[in-house]
Formats: structure tokens, C-alpha cells, sequence
């Protein structure tokens, strides 16, 4: 049986999370985590990862538009690492360049008001990612 695939969209106030099927093919949004302190954040993310069955995390990771790791890439990296050594998981990196553009045009066309487009913009651009992850994977 595969394990799933935990994705994060790493913000400084929340993280958002979507999780794949069991076979791999389809992402889930899942409840942001509100950001409080870096070890409560980990340990939540380890209880999560445990609870689901999670084989592998996936980060966002926040290239510049021209290709170029920044200065938030390295902040993700580091955070990554950190997820890494606590829940004994592989973390992988994938370019997350356009997901939060895109979230914010779907949830702008749904009609969602703004107050509550900002945490939604979070849990659907996890499971953007996951889902362009999981659609890049041979079959």
C-alpha cells in the first residue's frame, strides 16, 4: 500500500495543507494550521504525518519568477529541514511559483468573500501543489 503525501503552503501566519488519496491520484484540502511557535508548528505537522499515514512531505517552494532560489526559498528550505529531522520523513521540494496566483483567480471567481479567500487561499494552494505533483508522477 502507498503512504500519502502531505503537502505545505509554508506562510509566516498559517500553513496550509492539502493530503493525497491513499493511491496517490487526488489531493484533499485539509484545515490550516495557524502558525504559533516553530516547535508547536512541528510537533502539530509530526501528529498530522503520523494520524494520516504520511510517507512523504511536500513543500511549496517559492522560486522566483526567472528561475532563482530567494531568500523565502531559503527560509522554506530551512523549515523543511527542521520538519525533516522531527518527523524522520523525506521532505521534497516543488516549484510552487504560479499555485498561489491561481488560488486567489479560482477563489475570486467563486465569489467567496474576502475575508475568508485569505485562509482558503492557503489550503487551495497545498492542494494545487500536491495535485501538479501527483499529476507529474508516471502513472
Amino acid at each position: 500500500m502507498k503512504t500519502r503525501i502531505l503537502a505545505l503552503d509554508l506562510g509566516k501566519k498559517r500553513i496550509g495543507l492539502a493530503i493525497s488519496d491513499p493511491l496517490g491520484i487526488t489531493a484533499q484540502g485539509l484545515p490550516n494550521l495557524e502558525r504559533t511557535r516553530k516547535r508547536d508548528d512541528l510537533d502539530a505537522l509530526k501528529r498530522l504525518a503520523a494520524e494520516r499515514e504520511v510517507g512523504l512531505i511536500l513543500m511549496g517552494n517559492p522560486i522566483n519568477m526567472g528561475g532563482s532560489e530567494g531568500r523565502q526559498s531559503g527560509w522554506v528550505r530551512e523549515f523543511g529541514a527542521a520538519i525533516e529531522q522531527r518527523t524522520g520523513l523525506p521532505v521534497k521540494y516543488w516549484d510552487e511559483r504560479l499555485t498561489s496566483v491561481e488560488a486567489g483567480r479560482v477563489l475570486r471567481s467563486s465569489g467567496i468573500g474576502i475575508e475568508k479567500r485569505a485562509a482558503a487561499v492557503d489550503r487551495l494552494s497545498a492542494v494545487i501543489l500536491l495535485q501538479s505533483y501527483l499529476d507529474s508522477l508516471p502513472a
